[in-house]
């Protein structure tokens, strides 16, 4: 069976960000660690919230941009305060529309699933109105959103 599977570039911090992003997301696995013979982490296999990674410690050369993330859906509004804390946490950067930076530079959504839905399946006219308020937005904050698409 084909699978696709996100591979990310790292510095030299890979294990780190692995025990990291473990701490973060409670099932998280690790699969495989490859060392070199010095003893380094050069890949790994890993698992958050059920998707598979796979990660490099590939030096400098080529660091995170905003032109990938990771696109987390949270069930409410504590789930999406306890990842956004979490992940901007140790040097993170704040973001707009959802969007932040870990400390190791990696981009992530964090959305909660009731804007998306209502995003989907909502009368556009209020969902634009939504998306206006989002615009104006770091972390997203389901209550005002909703509150911009009944207004």
């Amino acid at each position: 069976m084909t699978t696709i599977c996100p591979f990310l570039w790292f510095d030299d911090d890979l294990e780190d960000a692995i025990d990291f992003y473990s701490g973060i997301f409670p099932e998280a696995k690790v699969h495989s660690i490859n060392r070199t013979p010095d003893g380094k982490v050069m890949t790994a296999d890993f698992e958050l919230a059920g998707q598979a990674i796979k990660g490099l410690n590939g030096g400098p050369i080529f660091p995170f941009t905003e032109a990938i993330s990771l696109f987390v859906t949270c069930d409410d509004m504590a789930e999406v305060d306890r990842l956004w804390d979490a992940l901007v946490a140790d040097g993170g950067q704040h973001s707009q529309c959802g969007w932040l930076k870990d400390r190791y530079g990696l981009s992530w959504q964090i959305v909660p699933a009731e804007f998306l839905d209502l995003m989907a399946n909502g009368e556009p006219v209020r969902a634009a109105q939504m998306m206006e308020t989002m615009m104006g937005m770091t972390k997203l904050d389901l209550p005002t959103l909703k509150a911009a698409y009944e207004r």
